[in-house]
């Protein structure tokens, strides 16, 4: 039997430079990060609304007779914001900066009508909706994308004059600082740190100075930890927070029974739809506590699977941002970016019991029309930079101009250097300059004779 020789030579791998790749790969890079953008938002409004409807089931019979009333308005609003989601994909990202002022104008007029007594909606000691008819309104949602919008048409403006700090703090800071002052009179103080954390991301990316941003964040810090202390709620929140097991009945109960829901699932949950703890034991189970629920129901896995989707949105947003055509898609990008990554780790602080309980869904998953309608909208913003640069780098505007020829060095005229002699030196003898007839005409006769002397 003849043996076969194996090449077992190591075979390298040649790294491919950006300029090597043809237009057509580089826009199905592009194409790749909005596809896998797209995918981790569907499967997380998918997610979402089976763990409403297993979350819900048991306190939405008990109050209204059926148990299919979330889950038929959250599958409503699924099915509007899939269609802001479409329509907002298709806009060019640029009407954004012309959208900013009146959007931002609308989210104000929204947050004054909420704490007028005849307009606004009081649920748990908080204005923070508006009934029109069936359908409730979260002004707050709106006032989230209006701000970034906002900050990032006038970073955009003044990106060469961030340096400078009344440039950097005027109209952004009076502005920003109006919309927070309304949503803390709901109160919401969840809410008004994911806008001022959503603006700070946004001026960060913009290349606004460190020593200005630090500033202001510790100024900011302060100011919340004074509006904390000073407030009985909020003071009593941070520190069962602290200390769940000082007041399990009251203050720490909401923490400890989402705490029991999560250890209660073990490696792969109990099953879909047999959580105990939803049966009345965690307050706010289909809202701002339903990772609690899919923990136990889910269990490790369920909770990682969720985690792994949240971080593939996050990491495509982020793609899409460094590759957005121009800085005001690269301001709004890292804004809605940072605005879904904060959100999302204040949500599951709150549930693992690593942050203060601040009342803030998490997106996607938590039941919400508002927030849900919003957030899809914003994740089509994104989906359209991501395609507006895919299409750019189709066109092979993405692939760098070739590089210039290098041009000859001149050639450089080379002096040959005389040899310096010595004075004592001999020169040589001059030879005897030779006679030169310069007649033409040939001699004959007597002349030729006196010419030779012959």
């Amino acid at each position: 039997m003849a043996s076969r020789a194996i090449d077992v030579r190591p075979r390298h791998l040649r790294l491919v430079r950006p300029a090597d790749r043809t237009p057509a790969q580089v826009a199905a890079s592009h194409s790749r990060i909005v596809l896998l953008l797209i995918g981790s938002t569907a499967a997380l409004t998918a997610i979402g609304l089976i763990m409403v409807l297993s979350a819900s089931s048991v306190s939405s019979y008990a109050r209204y007779g059926s148990s299919f009333l979330f889950f038929k308005r959250q599958a409503m609003f699924a099915v509007a914001g899939t269609g802001f989601l479409v329509v907002t994909s298709r806009m060019r990202y640029a009407v954004w900066q012309r959208l900013a002022v009146p959007l931002l104008g609308l989210s104000v007029i929204l947050l004054l009508l909420v704490l007028h007594p005849g307009a606004g909606t009081v649920a748990g000691g908080s204005a923070r909706w508006i009934a029109l008819g069936p359908v409730t309104i979260q002004p707050s949602e709106i006032a989230k994308l209006a701000v970034i919008a906002f900050a990032a048409t006038i970073l955009t403006r003044k990106w060469k004059t961030l340096h400078r700090p009344m440039h950097l703090m005027l109209p952004l800071v009076p502005v920003v600082g109006l919309v927070a002052i309304l949503i803390m009179m709901q109160p919401d103080m969840g809410t008004t740190l994911i806008i001022l954390g959503s603006v700070g991301t946004v001026v960060f990316v913009a290349g606004a100075r460190m020593k200005h941003l630090m500033t202001t964040a510790l100024a900011g810090g302060g100011l919340g930890l004074l509006l904390i202390m000073t407030e009985g709620y909020r003071k009593a929140r941070l520190l069962s927070f602290l200390h769940p097991q000082a007041d399990p009945t009251n203050r720490g109960y909401q923490l400890l029974q989402s705490l029991i829901a999560l250890g209660s699932g073990g490696w792969f949950g109990v099953g879909l739809g047999q959580s105990r703890q939803k049966w009345m034991y965690v307050p706010n189970a289909h809202t701002d506590f339903i990772f609690s629920i899919l923990g136990e129901e889910l269990g490790l896995i369920g909770e990682l699977v969720v985690l792994a989707l949240f971080t593939a949105l996050l990491y495509a947003g982020i793609r899409i941002a460094l590759r957005a055509p121009d800085r005001f898609g690269l301001l709004l990008a890292a804004g809605i970016v940072g605005w879904l990554g904060l959100q999302t780790l204040v949500n599951l602080g709150a549930v693992t019991g690593l942050l203060p309980v601040t009342g803030v869904p998490l997106p996607f998953v938590s039941f919400g029309g508002s927030s849900l309608v919003v957030t899809l909208a914003a994740v089509g913003i994104l989906v359209n930079i991501g395609r507006t640069r895919a299409a750019a780098a189709a066109g092979g505007a993405d692939r760098p101009a070739p590089p210039p020829k290098p041009k000859r060095p001149a050639k450089k005229k080379t002096t040959r250097s005389k040899p310096v002699r010595s004075s004592k030196a001999k020169r040589p003898a001059k030879r005897p300059a030779r006679s030169r007839t310069t007649t033409t005409a040939p001699l004959w006769g007597s002349q030729r004779r006196r010419t030779t002397g012959g």
